[in-house]
């Protein structure tokens, strides 16, 4: 099947930077965008992680309450204590 040709929008600086790490790689811009479309159908998803990876203040508050065994959360050391633990009447 013959190639087509696809317009498309790019920041300039994004395209000269992008085109200048492909070529570190030995591939152009086209080759680049080519792979990840096939990986992209390959896979049925973006082939990378999308989000912010830092969590939320309400993530990172739980996060240094736990740490601290404040709230719902406690250590354990072993099983047999978090089974103890979770049977517990009170």
């Amino acid at each position: 099947m013959a190639p087509v040709s696809t317009n498309i929008k790019i920041d300039p600086v994004l395209k000269r930077e992008s085109q200048e790490l492909f070529e570190s790689f030995g591939l152009s811009l086209s080759s680049a965008i080519n792979m990840f479309l096939r990986q992209a159908v390959r896979e049925q998803a973006i082939p990378f992680r999308i989000g912010n990876p830092i969590p939320n203040t309400e993530t990172i508050r739980a996060i240094k309450e736990a740490r601290n065994g404040i709230g719902l959360s406690r250590g354990f050391s072993s099983v047999s204590e978090l089974m103890e633990d979770l049977n517990a009447d009170d």
